[in-house]
Order: structure tokens, then sequence, then C-alpha cells
């Protein structure tokens, strides 16, 4: 991936009704959700949503497909892993990034 795409897809996530809608339909699986049914759990008025998910679809985020009337959206897994690579390709210096508890400090005799 190069710079300007993973900026590209921060922006579209930067955005609390986009994150939102992202991560209701990372939730929802390779199945999507429809637009209808989305702007309803997230309260958000559908043609907002539409604007919203244009964003993402923009970023390379998100595919739809219409299944009949209703328009279906869901995430590109295959992107979101991409940036997930992106951002954690040179990691802390190659080392396990697991937070772990330091050792305890024992008193030495003297």
């Amino acid at each position: 991936m190069e710079t300007k795409d993973a900026v590209k897809a921060l922006s579209a996530l930067a955005h609390e009704a986009r994150l939102e809608a992202y991560r209701q339909l990372v939730q929802a699986g390779s199945a999507g959700l429809q637009a209808g049914q989305l702007a309803e759990t997230l309260g958000i008025p559908p043609s907002s949503l539409s604007f919203h998910l244009k964003e993402l679809i923009n970023a390379d985020l998100l595919e739809s497909k219409h299944e009949g009337r209703y328009v279906i959206y869901s995430v590109k897994f295959e992107s979101m892993s991409t940036l997930l690579d992106y951002l954690t390709e040179n990691c802390c210096a190659g080392d396990s990034c697991l937070v772990t508890s330091p050792e305890p400090h024992v008193k030495s005799e003297n």
C-alpha cells in the first residue's frame, strides 16, 4: 500500500459517522447490511449516510451491490487487512508489540 492510499483510507475513517458505519459493517461480516438497516441502526438520515458510505467506497474500504431494490454495503476485508499491514509493517522494530508487565523490582540486600 502506498502512503497516499493509507492517508485516503484513514481520512475516510476520521469521521464519527463513517467510523461507526464501518464498525457496524465489519461486525456484519461479508453478508453486509442494507443501507436502510444501517441508517436505522446508526440513527443517521439515509441521505447523510449515503454521503458517508460514498466516502468509504472512494477510499476502497467498502463495496456495494444491488439486490433487487436494495443496496447492500459490505467491508472490503482485503483492503482493511492491507491498511492494517501498512500500519504495523515496521512495528516495534521487529520485536513483539505485546505489552508485558515489567519484572518486579527486587531489593538487593546490601
